[in-house]
């Protein structure tokens, strides 16, 4: 195996695997890594890594039209052309054909991540894996747990810690600002996500799906971990218009360990006039002042005849052209990946240690308590929900610690739902 080519294989080409995914790599294979690093504050180590050949070598999705798809718009931009896989486990196949593969790229549906991530692994693959890392802490765990037996790196495409704006709240004013008190996190996505782009929106909810964005703000930037959590959901406009039962809007309140209460606010349901392509944006109090960001009206505003008024966001990806033609994507959706795939090559091409590597790219350890915080709030969701169908209000709620993370039912009973700590 030669460590200084990096080959990489791509599960599931959906809204986020087909082009943010397959344009990181194109950009990649024709540019090498030096380009990005300095995005992302590596740029010191630009000389070092300039040679490294990076390929992507396969392309696996459910059905061969989405497999060869991906495959024929990656050799448009590069002239190379993935071998394309197909099928319900197609990274099987992946990982046995090609023995030399260093990086295993997960992009399947929410609930689907653990499977190929363990596969990888198994095999001595690193893996990069969609946000969020699983749905429930038992994966998340035996992820950990492989990835421990392994010696191989998962990193999770946690792409808002790259944000511009996110940076310069989190590492410049909220140290200024003294302790954090309260904050309100909004993330709202189009209804065509739950109802056309993704079809599996009835196995997992708004808040699991982009919520997760914003715990890892601030459980990465401020070290801090969740200590109780309270959580609602409504079902209103999927079930009676789409017969989807799926929620609407999920809305989490969670107390960290530090003092600091955030409402995260998430639905999946923004009609298709709405200006932008996502509403987001939040607030932070802290004792010495406070913080707005928002994060969906970044100041582009523009109208066109019958389109009415629309806003952009040109930091997230944007598409530069070269000379010859082609366009190379920047942003910090791009960002996350890079940095994932930065560490993954120190580790094979510089032997660097795990530990030392953990901070400089989003891991699955800090991945594991937004993994928490989704499983938790779900059997909260889910309980408020039938109690106040009952007229009984929504009194459950969910700690977490040292014991697991335990759920507080005042008119039932309360139960661990899981018991390794968090």
């Amino acid at each position: 195996m030669n460590p200084r080519v990096m080959q990489i294989a791509l599960v599931g080409a959906g809204m986020f695997g087909a082009d943010v995914h397959l344009r990181t790599y194109a950009d990649l294979e024709r540019c090498g890594i030096a380009p990005y690093l300095g995005r992302i504050g590596m740029d010191d180590l630009a000389r070092e890594f300039s040679d490294v050949r990076w390929e992507l070598v396969a392309v696996a999705t459910r059905s061969p039209d989405s497999a060869s798809r991906a495959a024929q718009t990656y050799a448009a931009w590069t002239g190379k052309t993935p071998r394309a896989y197909y099928g319900d486990a197609p990274w099987e196949d992946v990982l046995s054909d090609f023995s030399d593969l260093r990086v295993l790229s997960v992009a399947t549906p929410d609930d689907l991540h653990a499977a190929p991530v363990l596969a990888a692994l198994r095999r001595g693959v690193h893996a990069v894996v969609e946000k969020p890392m699983t749905l429930t802490l038992a994966e998340a765990d035996a992820i950990l747990e492989a990835e421990r037996q392994s010696g191989c790196l998962v990193g999770l495409d946690m792409h808002k810690r790259y944000d511009p704006d996110h940076l310069h709240i989190f590492t410049e004013l909220l140290p200024r600002l003294g302790a954090p008190l309260y904050g309100r996190a909004v993330l709202e996505e189009p209804l065509e996500v739950s109802t056309s782009t993704f079809k599996w929106a009835t196995r997992s909810d708004p808040f699991s799906y982009v919520g997760v964005h914003w715990t890892d703000l601030f459980i990465h930037y401020l070290k801090t971990k969740p200590a109780s959590l309270h959580a609602i959901g409504q079902k209103r406009r999927l079930a009676d218009d789409f017969g989807i039962d799926a929620y609407d809007a999920v809305q989490v309140s969670v107390v960290f360990d530090n003092g600091l209460h955030v409402q995260f606010n998430n639905h999946w349901i923004n009609p298709s006039d709405f200006e932008g392509p996502v509403n987001q944006e939040c607030e932070i109090v802290a004792a010495r002042g406070k913080i707005e960001s928002d994060s969906q009206y970044r100041g582009l505003r523009y109208t066109i005849a019958g389109g009415g008024s629309r806003t952009t966001n040109t930091h997230f990806t944007r598409l530069v052209s070269r000379p010859d033609g082609s366009k190379s994507m920047v942003g910090y959706g791009k960002d996350s990946l890079v940095a994932c795939l930065l560490a993954m090559l120190r580790r094979d091409a510089g032997s660097e240690r795990i530990e030392t590597l953990r901070g400089t790219y989003p891991n699955a350890h800090e991945g594991r308590l937004s993994v928490a915080i989704i499983e938790a709030a779900k059997r909260v969701r889910d309980m408020n929900a039938h109690y106040l169908t009952d007229g009984r209000g929504t009194p459950v709620t969910a700690t977490f610690g040292k014991h697991g993370v335990e759920v507080g039912d005042p008119i039932g009973a309360n139960h661990v739902i899981y018991s390794r700590p968090v």
